[in-house]
């Protein structure tokens, strides 16, 4: 009776999980063979116009560059805090002996078993785990950059470290912020299964077209040459 009332779970959270991994397989696909199209490929080359203007003018605009950097090492710092936090009261969860890990009531679609809920919970543990260890990884990164991009020009090309190579820590940590932010949003969908994997298998469906309207640039009437209303009275 029990693995009965497995299906769902067996069935809905898978699909919903891949549905969300195959999205985020197509945008990598996208992001390699059309970067301009996509939001994470253009920020992506702009940081790096970004770097070498910053170096070319290190004198002007070192306070610019400490600065931003500062306020994204801020966010990861936060992104980071935010999922230790809830690995932390996961792991109480997990240890405790509280009746929040038995079923919330008979109307809840799927198994309610120990096991079961002892899943749900260590598979939330996990994701919000690796999402702490990449945003850890990008702070390490930016980091780095932080005094490598202060240091100036004919520094920098004594020690043989190019703009090229501070570009590409740049985005390195860019790269794993982005990896652990998609993983803390695909932590959200999970913490639903508490109460079925019919929301679970919902609630990854709607993420994707909210995704799909972030991730991608779209082009704009502006972009065409056009021209507002309100521009074109004379």
């Amino acid at each position: 009776m029990e693995w009965r009332k497995c299906y769902l779970d067996l069935i809905l959270v898978p699909l919903g999980f891949f549905s969300m991994i195959a999205y985020h397989v197509w945008l990598w696909h996208r992001i390699r063979i059309q970067p301009l199209t996509t939001i994470i490929g253009t920020n992506s080359n702009a940081r790096r116009y970004w770097v070498t203007a910053i170096i070319k003018d290190n004198e002007k605009k070192n306070i610019l560059a400490v600065q931003t950097i500062r306020n994204t090492i801020m966010g990861s710092t936060l992104m980071a805090t935010t999922s230790i936090l809830l690995c932390s009261g996961l792991a109480a969860i997990l240890s405790s002996t509280y009746s929040i890990k038995k079923p919330l009531n008979d109307t809840v679609y799927g198994a309610h078993g120990e096991f079961m809920m002892s899943i749900k919970y260590v598979t939330l543990l996990l994701i919000f785990l690796f999402s702490f260890v990449c945003h850890s990884l990008s702070i390490r990164f930016i980091n780095q950059v932080n005094f490598l991009i202060n240091t100036p020009q004919q520094d920098l090309i004594f020690a043989n470290i190019s703009p090229s190579y501070v570009c590409e820590l740049l985005e390195k940590g860019f790269i794993l912020n982005t990896v652990g932010n998609r993983l803390f949003y695909a932590a959200l969908p999970l913490l639903l299964w508490i109460f079925g994997p019919v929301l679970v298998f919902l609630s990854s469906l709607a993420f994707l077209p909210l995704l799909y309207n972030l991730d991608l640039v779209f082009p704009s009437h502006f972009d065409k040459g056009d021209r507002p209303d309100f521009l074109s009275v004379a």
